[in-house]
């Protein structure tokens, strides 16, 4: 099948550069995707929109090139529930990769358990209205509640604004919830002004909530833009992301977003993004928690000597 992709789509950026910041040795990517190929694996037709074709095998060379050890693979919306691209990728990655996979309520145990076996380990709830159609709440909570005893957790992606409105239903989540992208606040506002305020809180008051403290690039108001060399990028973005670092940072996961879905004002050199992490992790510890720590107690807990949990912190010591 072919597809032709949404007028205007920017394609990621070919031949990134060498990061300059050495990142810690076993880091994980904690959020990428992977798109089709559209020939081995179709688009959905309910798709907002139709992506280039981003495989596994280039996911893969971006990691070796970069310097990470791992991969979290997040199911792009371009796929709806239609997780094969995404199961592929795991199941090629010689257990170097765990995934996020979107599901229906129509999904059966059985599907389930050969998800968990392919290495998923959690489910994307969708908010975002430009990207998807709604799904209504009681659904979403019917998923959670099948997924929690497999000891997976619920990673959500939402509008800043629209925090107020779901802080009830997030709450009531009986699992790990994985907040994308810092919440998507908007930079052009202070740092200690009542929005974001609201998003500390929430992470405050929920400490089963966690926070990805990637896409500077979708998230940036003056930039400067990971280009042309660019070691000091987004520098708007810092103080959001520092303070989360800072204020939670056993809670805290980074990824580059390679493809980069849906961006619109420029596509960002990859290894320029990898030197954004010193920025909002200032310390090696704090790096070595962003990177390595955090990402393997909630994928590959039995690596890091623990089980699986929905506890606080997302697992316990054996």
């Amino acid at each position: 099948m072919e597809f032709t992709k949404t007028t205007g789509w920017l394609d990621w950026y070919t031949n990134p550069s060498k990061p300059r910041f050495q990142l810690p040795v076993g880091s994980v990517d904690a959020h990428c995707h992977v798109f089709g190929p559209g020939a081995q694996f179709p688009y959905a037709p309910e798709r907002k929109y139709t992506p280039c074709d981003a495989s596994k095998e280039q996911l893969f060379a971006l990691r070796d090139h970069l310097g990470f050890a791992r991969n979290v693979v997040v199911q792009a919306t371009c796929h709806g529930a239609d997780n094969r691209a995404l199961v592929d990728a795991l199941v090629h990655s010689n257990g170097k990769a765990r995934g996020v996979a979107t599901v229906g309520r129509n999904i059966t145990d059985v599907q389930l358990q050969s998800m968990h076996a392919a290495g998923v380990r959690g489910v994307r709830f969708n908010f975002v209205k430009r990207l998807v159609d709604f799904t209504p709440k009681d659904e979403l909570t019917e998923i959670a509640g099948r997924i929690a005893p497999l000891g997976w957790h619920v990673v959500v992606y939402f509008e800043a604004v629209d925090l107020p409105e779901l802080w009830d239903f997030f709450s009531a989540l009986p699992t790990t919830v994985v907040v994308d992208h810092v919440g998507r606040p908007d930079v052009s506002k202070a740092v200690d002004g009542p929005e974001f305020e609201l998003f500390i809180k929430f992470m405050r008051e929920h400490a089963n909530v966690w926070s990805k403290v990637s896409c500077p690039e979708r998230l940036s108001v003056t930039g400067p833009k990971a280009l042309n060399g660019e070691r000091a990028a987004y520098r708007d973005v810092v103080p959001f992301a520092k303070r989360i670092v800072e204020t939670f940072p056993d809670r805290v996961l980074w990824g580059t977003d390679w493809p980069h879905p849906n961006l619109k004002d420029h596509m960002p050199d990859d290894g320029l993004l990898v030197d954004f992490i010193p920025h909002i992790a200032a310390t090696a510890e704090l790096q070595r928690k962003l990177l390595v720590d955090n990402p393997m107690r909630m994928y590959w807990p039995e690596e890091a000597g623990l089980r699986p949990s929905n506890d606080c912190i997302g697992s316990w010591p054996t």
